[in-house]
């Protein structure tokens, strides 16, 4: 579990790095509030995917089933600077369903911790994968780095995209074209 009293103790130290008095007013309380903020955006370290996709239900379908736009907040491990933007997530079923609001939560699972994009992509879809034995897997991911956007180049609004497929998804183009037309 997380150690609230090394944040604190971290956060002093940045704060006192910076120039700035961690005992001034308005920095009093800073340690603590990190602390408990640490224990939301980083809650993922904690959780694991499988205990929000093991509640299946049967099913015949072998149609897509689709949650599009699903609202994700992360932070880049190489900055630990936030980035934000929304997930795309299918699969084809093969004898169940779970669902719909735990895909979004495997997508949190896995977003609330230091992270990169890429990894957080393909660790979506190998979940999916893993515990729905589906026919295939499609997660696209779109997103903006305040890493990129507030600091360093400073592009804000540029968007990152990745993608990860797994079976029927990565062998068949016309699948892949049918989750794109589905989520524009």
């Amino acid at each position: 579990m997380m150690d609230s009293e090394k944040i604190k103790q971290g956060v002093r130290l940045i704060l006192e790095g910076i120039g700035e008095d961690p005992e001034r007013e308005g920095l009093l309380e800073t340690p603590d509030r990190i602390a408990r903020m640490c224990e939301e955006i980083y809650g993922g370290l904690y959780d694991d995917a499988k205990h929000h996709l093991a509640k299946v239900f049967s099913t015949d379908t072998t149609e897509m089933v689709v949650e599009k736009d699903i609202t994700f907040y992360s932070m880049c491990e190489h900055h630990l600077l936030p980035f934000f933007g929304k997930a795309h997530v299918a699969y084809i079923p093969s004898g169940k369903v779970v669902g719909i609001s735990k895909l979004a939560r495997t997508v949190d699972v896995f977003a609330k911790r230091p992270q990169i994009q890429e990894h957080l992509t393909a660790q979506i879809a190998d979940a999916i994968t893993e515990n729905l034995a589906p026919h295939g897997v499609m997660v696209m991911m779109e997103a903006e780095h305040t890493c990129m956007t507030m600091r360093g180049i400073k592009k804000p609004g540029t968007k990152t995209v990745t993608i990860a497929t797994r079976g029927r998804f990565k062998d068949e183009p016309e699948l892949r074209q049918t989750f794109f037309e589905m989520i524009r």
